[in-house]
């Protein structure tokens, strides 16, 4: 039963990025992320959904398209 909640830290790594960019997706990319009191947490599904349509592209945030 893999249905729990993920930390910041935990997501981060599931990801293979750093804290801060993780911060950052949330502002700035509406990752999806559920706030509990002080904490972010995170549903594994909902994140891999997110990144494959395109949500952490760097072409969401306004930046150069990404060379393929």
């Amino acid at each position: 039963m893999e249905d729990r909640w993920l930390s910041v830290e935990e997501i981060a790594a599931y990801l293979g990025i750093k804290r801060d960019t993780v911060y950052r997706w949330i502002t700035e990319k509406q990752m999806p992320a559920h706030r509990m009191g002080r904490l972010w947490k995170f549903k594994k599904d909902d994140v891999d959904e997110w990144v494959r349509e395109g949500g952490a592209s760097e072409e969401k945030s306004g930046g150069a398209p990404v060379a393929e």
